[in-house]
């Protein structure tokens, strides 16, 4: 694997310690090996959008007013975030079959038309190509990429509606029935990265 300049990592399990996909984010990056890396632990929770936000971001840039300009600033920092990355890497539980509420709202907050996608005569366009993503999936009883997986199709369609298409899934899924074989059967999946 060649190595990636700058990662963005995003970090979406409310454990701290003992986070399985905290460790597989770990690992996938010592993998990487990167010049930079920025990460965006979202314990530290993000808002979610507002009808102020909405009214801010469907204003044009040269049309807004300072408390416009401040609702959007948090977005604005997140998107060029991930503008900056070469690399996304996303490490995420699954709770209740789908996302944690913090990397939705992250997701919300990043989603922006006219900067990481647009609307073109052929449909939306995602903005953000020539990018690579890892999605690092732990879970308890969900199998990754069942019929009850509502994280990882998802995370994989939110990222290509925002251009990035190179996108790598490792999971150590289904842990309360796998137990510890789950985890290192995803440490060898990162291994081969």
């Amino acid at each position: 694997m060649t190595q990636s300049k700058n990662i963005l990592r995003i970090d979406a399990s409310a454990r701290t310690a003992g986070s399985s996909s905290r460790g597989l984010t770990d690992a996938v990056i010592e993998k990487l090996a990167p010049d930079n890396i920025v990460t965006r632990d979202l314990t530290a929770a993000l808002p979610f959008v507002t009808e102020d936000w909405i009214g801010a971001n469907f204003t044009d840039e040269a049309e807004r007013t300072d408390d416009q300009k401040a609702a959007l600033a948090l977005s604005d920092s997140l998107v060029d975030e991930l503008l900056a990355a070469d690399t996304l890497v996303i490490g995420t539980p699954i709770y209740n079959f789908a996302v944690p509420a913090a990397l939705k709202a992250w997701i919300d907050l990043i989603a922006r038309a006219r900067k990481t996608f647009q609307y073109t005569a052929t449909g939306p366009e995602g903005l953000l190509t020539g990018k690579k993503a890892f999605i690092l999936i732990a879970s308890g009883g969900t199998e990754v990429g069942s019929d009850i997986d509502f994280a990882s199709g998802y995370l994989k369609h939110v990222l290509a509606f925002v251009g990035i298409t190179d996108v790598t899934v490792i999971a150590a899924d289904q842990q309360m029935m796998k137990g510890e074989a789950a985890l290192e059967q995803a440490l060898v999946d990162v291994s081969a990265i």
